[in-house]
């Protein structure tokens, strides 16, 4: 909290119970969410500790997220990040996929349902999330379940081309106010770009030409 306040950021501290509806809520309208939480990550992959989230049902969201936020070619694709108990009956996979390890064929109709994760063979780069493996995110993501009947997020690293992931909250609200990311979430701190003076990028001033 001393950094936030130290450069005026607005934010409010939320109870686990609140930010799991706040967030899950905002997911589901469309926003996108930085999502940083415990210890910095060190792997090919993120995670969900320090992850960018977006609901994946929007047939133009990976066109977006690669223009206002990860500023490369609108074409790169994301990955999903799947509830473990309902990876099964959504991707072609008996096990579980922590580590975003398998690349898994989509089952009939999921493609249409989540089509901003799913690469044009009808494959995806899946990662299965457990109350087990990550504590803070699987009640994120059940909560998003339950407010629209879809067990899967987009996963893509916290960080913009060409720069390395986000380690701290520094890091994490550079990327933030720089970025069109809606919304950051420091453990449980939320912040609203609403909310923030002179951020560089937000929701009505990115251009998708």
């Amino acid at each position: 909290m001393a950094f936030l306040d130290s450069v005026g950021a607005r934010y409010r501290v939320l109870s686990d119970d609140a930010l799991y509806d706040t967030v899950s809520t905002s997911l589901a309208e469309g926003n996108v969410v930085a999502w940083v939480q415990g210890r910095s990550e060190f792997s090919p992959r993120a995670l969900c500790n320090r992850s960018i989230l977006a609901d994946p049902r929007g047939v133009d969201l990976k066109r977006e997220l690669n223009l206002k936020i990860k500023f490369r070619e609108s074409f790169r694709p994301f990955a999903p990040v799947i509830l473990e108990e309902d990876a099964s009956a959504w991707f072609d996979i008996s096990t579980s996929s922590p580590f975003m390890n398998f690349i898994c064929t989509a089952r009939d109709g999921v493609k249409e349902k989540i089509p901003s994760v799913i690469h044009l063979d009808n494959t995806a780069r899946l990662q299965t999330v457990s109350a087990l493996n990550n504590a803070r995110f699987y009640p994120l993501l059940s909560r998003f379940k339950a407010k629209t009947a879809c067990p899967v997020l987009v996963n893509t690293s916290l960080n913009v081309r060409g720069e390395p992931m986000v380690l701290s909250p520094e890091d994490a609200f550079n990327c933030f106010m720089n970025t069109g990311i809606d919304q950051l979430v420091i453990g449980n701190i939320l912040l609203d770009k609403i909310d923030q003076d002179n951020p560089i990028y937000s929701k009505n001033n990115y251009i998708l030409d």
